[in-house]
């Protein structure tokens, strides 16, 4: 099993050549020149609309092999002063493009994609860590929140409220908010900013991206794509701005007063930070951070069902998904068959790939694997179920499962809800009683509540994310799109009368002057003589 926080696999080298000559594998020259990823030289990581990049020098590095994949050129402090002004000016031009215009740009975007999808898998595979398959499928998120979008942006509308005045209408009107930054993880190098940008561009924003320093190529493999989509469309590139770097270029953005917005996903203690600096000068976030889910196994659950949605929620992705399942709670009466049948289902996935079959728990130490990063998935039972211990309430990064046992199903929900995180839940079970506890005021806290389907992953047509300690952001579909908006409440008088809200009586000299236009004339008049006015509200 891959995993990548095993390893920092960035390395910034200050000072460093312009120049680099690297002896690649055949699968990577492969793979970065069917993206247009330079392979004899340092990769400019700065795009504005021009390439170009002064900073440290990161290393990319495959964690599968070890090997250096590329040296990228990340942005100086001047080169991310110069490309926060470029999204600003772009975004001045993008909020005038009518939004069903962004939209066919973003069906263009659709399109682009979708032609590179097997070779940006390919890459997510190789920079990441990921298996190819899985690679392919977050590249299709990214066309299918482009599909999404498409749709959305004939449907961005605002409401009519009802006046309680005559001759008055309401609007509630969404306009763009400007610039919005996204600081995205390591483990969706792709599908995250695909999320954020592609909604950010319906709205009419700039987005400056700022990815994870491990995985800067497919950042630049992506951002080329969009580039090329923009020219062609005649947009500044400054509209997708990327900023390759390490923390201090996050910390710009994170506290830069011209970007309204910060959509954030990474780990709990950094989102805190991220949240209380920007919280500081009033932005917004969007927080995707800790996701320490469950899965809740009953005796009427179908197992040939359950056991590989949570073997695969357990190992998928190394178990570096946000979603991935890391805590099991089994109900008494089927505690020992579900065990051993996850536990024969995870030897047999072992053995047809050739692997020796061991307790877990530790790396692997086998020929072909001891220059990456492999671990064994490993399957603990604590000795007790306490959601106060850390065993239980962290959020482990890595392929290990929890296991606890129950007697009720209230007890499982407790246990699901007492930890700090919020993100992804499940239930197991076949009761329709069971079904309407857990989805409702009495069940499960967290933001995706499933009913005998896995903890990992989700569809974009539907809000993802969590809350409490996950941050309570929410991307994709479902209301997200309101985040990337600014709201106005516009009254409109269209009569030929003034009206005040809740005033009902002007009084002059002991009489009422009711509020209409030839009052408002007697006011002023009062007022430029400084006669003595008062208002009374509500009648009092």
């Amino acid at each position: 099993m891959l995993t990548r926080t095993a390893i920092v696999s960035l390395r910034c080298v200050r000072g460093a050549s312009k120049s680099s000559v690297r002896n690649l594998s055949a699968r990577a020259s492969t793979i970065l020149s069917a993206l247009d990823i330079p392979i004899a030289t340092d990769v400019p990581g700065v795009y504005d609309g021009t390439w170009r990049g002064n900073g440290d020098i990161l290393e990319s590095v495959c964690p599968t092999t070890g090997e250096v994949l590329a040296r990228v050129q990340s942005a100086s402090p001047r080169e991310l002063h110069e490309a926060l002004d470029k999204s600003k000016e772009a975004y001045l031009f993008l909020r005038k493009l009518p939004t069903p215009r962004r939209g066919d740009v973003l069906r263009q975007l659709r399109e682009a994609l979708a032609a590179k999808r097997d070779a940006l898998g390919a890459l997510v595979s190789l920079e990441m860590g990921k298996i190819r398959t899985e690679g392919i499928g977050e590249v299709q998120e990214f066309v299918d929140i482009c599909d999404y979008a498409v749709g959305l942006s004939r449907m961005m509308n605002g409401r009519v409220v009802a006046s309680e005045r005559p001759g008055h209408t309401i609007l509630e009107v969404p306009n763009p908010l400007g610039i919005v930054g996204a600081l995205t993880a390591f483990n969706f190098p792709v599908a995250v900013y695909g999320w954020n940008f592609s909604l950010s561009f319906a709205a009419g924003n700039a987005t400056i991206w700022k990815p994870s320093p491990t995985t800067p190529l497919c950042a630049i493999a992506v951002t080329k794509i969009i580039a090329d989509v923009l020219e062609r469309n005649g947009i500044p590139g400054a509209v997708s701005t990327l900023v390759t770097g390490a923390q201090d270029v996050g910390e710009a953005i994170v506290n830069s007063a011209d970007i309204p917005l910060v959509s954030f996903t990474g780990s709990e203690a950094v989102g805190r930070v991220v949240g209380k600096a920007v919280q500081s000068r009033f932005g917004k976030t969007i927080l995707e951070l800790g996701g320490n889910n469950a899965s809740i196994i009953m005796p009427d659950a179908d197992l040939s069902m359950a056991v590989p949605a949570v073997f695969f929620g357990a190992v998928g992705t190394a178990g570096q998904r946000c979603t991935s399942t890391r805590r099991l709670y089994l109900h008494r009466d089927i505690a020992p068959p579900f065990l051993d049948a996850l536990q024969k289902l995870a030897i047999e996935r072992l053995r047809e790939k050739g692997a020796q079959v061991l307790t877990g728990g530790q790396q692997y130490d086998q020929d072909g694997l001891r220059q990456g990063n492999f671990v064994q998935p490993t399957i603990a039972i604590p000795e007790s179920v306490d959601p106060a211990d850390s065993i239980w309430s962290t959020e482990t990064f890595a392929p290990v499962l929890n296991v606890g046992v129950f007697d009720e199903l209230e007890q499982a929900i407790g246990w699901n809800n007492a930890v700090p995180q919020g993100l992804s839940s499940s239930l197991w079970t076949r009761d329709m009683r069971n079904i309407g506890k857990w989805i409702g005021s009495e069940g499960s806290d967290t933001g995706i509540v499933n009913v005998n389907v896995g903890t990992s992953g989700a569809e974009i047509g539907a809000a993802f994310g969590g809350n409490k300690s996950t941050g309570w952001g929410r991307e994709s579909g479902g209301d997200a799109w309101k985040q990337y908006v600014r709201w106005s409440a516009c009254t409109i008088n269209f009569s030929d009368a003034t009206s005040w809200h809740r005033v009902s009586n002007f009084r002059h000299d002991g009489k009422a002057m009711p509020p209409s236009s030839n009052a408002t004339h007697q006011l002023y008049k009062v007022l430029a003589l400084g006669g003595d006015v008062s208002i009374l509200v509500n009648g009092a």
